[in-house]
């Protein structure tokens, strides 16, 4: 397999992991696999530890909230366990790194195997399609 519009290796827990997140989300979603970690190979006894600061890491550094739109899976490959993310394509994008906000900064779009920053018209087209359901669009049932 090589990296693609769809999957991307990492082989190690990075910062730059919610970038790449982002980019999926803002896409048509896809797979991240993380192969080692700084000892080379994940260690059966952490990767739970690993596990739940990936999803700590998305659930308070992405918004809007991300929950149900990706699962932490382990795999085992050629006798290592690898970590697996799948991503699905976000409904309210644009989605964006918390701390950069909503700016070329924090948007990231997936174009061929690499995460491209949007642009600022990008970033206001996707927001301005992006559904919104306030009081004022529910029907009143009376």
């Amino acid at each position: 397999m090589t990296e693609n519009s769809r999957v991307e290796f990492k082989s190690k827990l990075t910062d730059d992991l919610e970038k790449e997140i982002v980019a999926f989300l803002n896409s048509d979603g896809g797979v991240i696999y993380i192969e080692r970690d700084e000892e080379r190979a994940y260690k059966l006894s952490n990767i739970d530890e690993i596990q739940l600061k990936i999803k700590d890491k998305l659930k308070h550094n992405i918004s809007p909230s991300i929950l149900g739109l990706f699962d932490i899976v382990v795999e085992e490959f050629k006798g290592e366990k690898i970590i697996k993310i799948n991503i699905a394509s976000g409904t309210e994008k644009p989605y964006y790194i918390k701390k950069k906000g909503m700016s070329e900064k924090g948007c990231f779009v997936r174009i061929g195997s690499s995460s491209e920053p949007m642009s600022s018209k990008m970033i206001e087209e996707l927001f301005s399609k992006r559904v919104r359901t306030t009081l004022r669009n529910i029907i009143s049932p009376r």
